[in-house]
């Protein structure tokens, strides 16, 4: 059975394989990804889910101006997180990272206490993904955030 029938018996099953080669390379890619992928709710969103007292979740925005403070003698940590609708009092314990800044993007993990505050288990600075070379002849900026 040597002709076209064979031939295009071929073709269907190197056109078959490749399929199944490309969805293989998909499925790995995007397990890949999964566990990177870090997923959040907006203060607005917490608040309308209702997120009980004491349920670990996650919440993203923004650092809100004039209200990160950090007690290095007793790595207390307090900041007011907003999505720019609803906002939420963050306090956690331990130096905050290089990157969290007043007005920056910010993640962090916990779960809410009985007053309403965000209890932080981890924090995680957000940074824009903009970069700016310096201009030709300048020094870097270091230690800025």
């Amino acid at each position: 059975m040597s002709g076209p029938a064979s031939l295009l018996r071929g073709r269907r099953l190197l056109l078959l394989a490749a399929l199944a080669t490309a969805v293989l390379i998909a499925v790995v890619a995007l397990g890949g990804l999964g566990g990177s992928t870090v997923y959040y709710l907006t203060p607005t969103e917490a608040r309308a889910r209702g997120i009980a007292v004491g349920a670990t979740a996650r919440l993203g925005g923004l650092v809100e101006s004039g209200t990160l403070v950090y007690e290095p003698t007793s790595r207390d940590l307090r900041f007011v997180i907003t999505d720019g609708v609803t906002r939420v009092t963050v306090s956690g314990r331990g130096a905050p990272p290089g990157l969290l800044r007043e007005g920056a993007g910010a993640v962090v993990e916990g779960a809410f206490a009985e007053d309403g505050t965000f209890r932080a288990t981890q924090v995680i600075a957000k940074h824009d993904e903009v970069y700016v070379p310096p201009s030709p002849g300048a020094t870097p900026a270091r230690g800025r955030p």
